[in-house]
């Protein structure tokens, strides 16, 4: 009787954590959307409050306050910086940029070593779980689900997304800055440990991360320097859409009338499915653009964005040949000739529909290029998988 009592007081103690975990789970998603509105908010910095967390930024590495030049973009702000020479001073060979680097690493490194004080804080599974309440049933730690969940997360849409495509269109040489807003990621991440978990942190440091959270909270890109701090106004806009099957949140860049972000100095940013591309594939794709495009993905978006149908009537593409979809039950596989080359020779376009449904319900055609010399669609839809057409044609179902 006793080890029955036993069994069913473990029974309990394991349904109550993983009521408690719910619940905390449930309110790291509404911090994380707190922090994701903050990372694509469209209102004035508040300056201020910038100005303020920088010049204590600069205090903590010994430095006095910089002159601060308010840009109406990123890409203004390139216009804006002076020289940023590597001289020897009193601290060493490193530059202001490099010892502020130095402390905001060194405070994650402390906020890292911080136990939570809830669970185990082992990390179980490399890869984000498909289901994070299932997860937790199974014995998953409301550590590992947050991290992905909400660290893992906001950087898959702020830093990877939004902030991605912004520098995909700056040049290459940026120097050294932070993003501002846009490091949602990681401070959100320490504080749902904090207000969800009870994550403790000393005084010092707590007061050094709502620093980064001021910061998060307040302004666009900046650029701290010796004597001048260039820091970028926030966007007008950021257009995003969720990322189909996204369980935690994900979205990314994509506007399909306009700009996925705009500055108020009118620099914009032209996004569709969260692959940067040039505003004519957004503004006014034509065949005749899209046959000088050379870049594969920018084709593949414009050709989206006219819609398949459209554009194999406005190309005049050939039909080689059609054939049921084995790996795709009740869809089409469609092979055309192609008005360009691809890489210098000459390719055919397999024309096919996505094994998996869209959130909407429907299903994404896509075009991949084979080389021109298949007549069958079977054999080319085997040759994009490694297959033989022979060997794709025995498969039940492809993704």
């Amino acid at each position: 009787m006793s080890a029955r009592r036993g069994r069913k007081s473990r029974s309990s103690a394991v349904l109550n954590q993983f009521a408690r975990d719910l619940d905390l789970w449930a309110h790291a998603v509404e911090l994380r959307t707190e922090w994701l509105g903050h990372a694509l908010c469209g209102v004035p910095a508040d300056r201020a409050a910038t100005e303020g967390a920088i010049t204590d930024l600069y205090a903590r590495v010994d430095h006095p306050p910089p002159a601060f030049v308010w840009v109406e973009s990123p890409s203004a702000a390139l216009r804006e910086l002076p020289p940023s020479p590597h001289v020897l001073s009193s601290h060493g060979p490193w530059p202001l940029e490099n010892r502020l680097a130095s402390l905001v690493s060194a405070l994650r490194h402390r906020l890292e070593g911080h136990r939570w004080t809830n669970r185990d804080s082992s990390f179980l599974s490399s890869q984000p779980p498909q289901d994070p309440v299932a997860a937790l049933r199974s014995g998953d730690t409301l550590k590992s689900i947050v991290d992905h969940g909400v660290r893992g997360a906001l950087r898959r849409t702020v830093r990877d997304s939004v902030a991605g495509v912004m520098r995909a269109a700056l040049p290459d040489r940026l120097g050294m800055f932070w993003y501002g807003q846009q490091e949602a990621d990681w401070v959100a991440y320490h504080d749902v440990r904090r207000r969800v978990a009870g994550a403790r942190v000393n005084p010092a440091d707590a007061a050094e991360l709502e620093l980064w959270a001021t910061l998060a909270r307040s302004c666009g890109w900046w650029w701290p320097r010796a004597d001048v701090c260039v820091i970028a106004e926030r966007p007008l806009a950021v257009r995003t859409e969720p990322v189909p099957d996204a369980v935690y949140g994900e979205a990314r860049m994509h506007n399909a009338t306009g700009p996925s972000v705009v500055f108020p100095d009118g620099w914009a940013v032209h996004s569709w499915h969260g692959t940067r591309v040039p505003s004519w594939v957004i503004d006014g794709p034509t065949v005749e653009l899209i046959a000088a495009e050379r870049n594969v993905e920018v084709r593949r978006c414009a050709i989206e964005r006219i819609g398949w149908e459209s554009y194999i009537e406005l190309a005049r593409l050939r039909l080689v040949g059609r054939s049921s979809d084995p790996g795709n039950p009740g869809c089409e596989l469609h092979l055309y000739d192609l008005p360009y080359a691809q890489r210098g020779a000459s390719v055919r376009l397999l024309l096919a529909v996505n094994g998996s449904v869209e959130r909407d319900g429907t299903r994404r055609r896509y075009g991949l290029h084979v080389p021109s010399w298949f007549d069958d669609p079977i054999d080319a839809a085997g040759w994009s998988y490694g297959l033989t057409g022979a060997q794709y044609a025995l498969l039940q179902r492809r993704t």
